[in-house]
């Protein structure tokens, strides 16, 4: 199976498919340090091309003869974390990446968003226009801790198959699930060397202090240390703030689930939104096995 992934940013969803032995043929991005930083980690090519360009996109990416088409068309007008005004410009590449199915028809599509991308009218549109092309769909928001993944981090999947009937894939999906969700302790062993830690809130109504016998929160696209001012919220797990401290920037990146040896290129702030933006590795490997368990199952069929 052959698979091309748009809007691939640094790498996460190719590198989880890597790991769970599907071939990525190629990604396409247009932000030009998640661009150098795939180039350092995969020997696949990545190509820098607008998306926008359904046409112009949709004949390059063909020439790959792809089978299944995966990706995450940028999220930020659908966020909590912004304004979800889905008009803003980035939301019509939702529609970009519907079109280019479209023009392609591989057999499979995966399209991954934030979970409140079901609440707008894009996803709608982009649904209709899956639903022309043949593709029966299943819709799920999955919470990457019950998938191998350190972190309470709700995101969407649209998985597309043609042919299929909608709901497909969805006993798959939940078969797979894990009974509990993966502390951060879990997954780095003796690796960390802190029992809590500092992760600044969104508003200083919520707690900022977590421990690692719980996932993380959702990684996000900053980190910025302890303010000097910082008063304990009720829910910090903790009596006091000595020696606590922000994750560092590869612990950020191992929570995402990248390996240690993994390469970022950019400045600190760059790196630091791209590891913030980018599908967890593994929950890209969850999705990737998920797939592979179903084809698996209707070959004895």
């Amino acid at each position: 199976m052959k698979v091309v992934d748009l809007f691939c940013g640094c790498g996460g969803l190719s590198l989880g498919f890597e790991n769970a032995g599907i071939e990525i043929a190629a990604g396409y991005d247009v932000w030009d340090p998640a661009i150098n930083t795939y180039m350092f980690n995969f020997s696949h090519p990545v190509f820098k091309i607008d998306l926008s360009d359904v046409k112009a996109a949709s004949n390059h990416i063909r020439q790959h003869e792809p089978d299944m088409i995966i990706g995450g068309p940028p999220c930020q007008d659908f966020s909590s974390a912004g304004l979800r005004n889905e008009d803003n410009g980035r939301g019509d590449l939702t529609l970009s990446y519907a079109g280019i199915i479209k023009a392609i028809r591989p057999i499979w599509f995966i399209m991954e968003n934030v979970s409140t991308i079901t609440k707008t009218r894009k996803l709608a549109e982009a649904k209709d226009i899956f639903r022309e092309a043949g593709y029966g769909m299943t819709q799920v928001i999955l919470d990457a801790s019950l998938c191998g993944v350190p972190q309470k981090r709700k995101r969407f999947f649209l998985i597309g198959k043609l042919g299929e009937s909608d709901e497909f894939i969805l006993h798959v999906l939940r078969q797979r699930l894990a009974s509990k969700p993966m502390t951060v302790k879990d997954y780095f062993g003796d690796k960390i060397d802190v029992d809590f830690y500092y992760r600044h809130p969104r508003s200083y109504a919520r707690r900022g202090v977590f421990s690692v016998h719980e996932p993380s929160p959702t990684i996000r696209g900053v980190n910025r240390p302890l303010p000097k001012g910082y008063t304990l919220h009720p829910n910090d797990p903790v009596n006091s703030l000595n020696g606590i401290r922000p994750l560092t920037t590869l612990e950020r990146s191992m929570i995402q689930t990248f390996p240690e040896s993994f390469v970022f290129s950019g400045n600190k702030s760059e790196i630091e939104q791209m590891i913030g933006n980018a599908v967890p590795v593994n929950l890209g490997s969850f999705i990737a096995n998920c797939i592979k368990d179903y084809i698996k199952e209707n070959q004895r069929v």
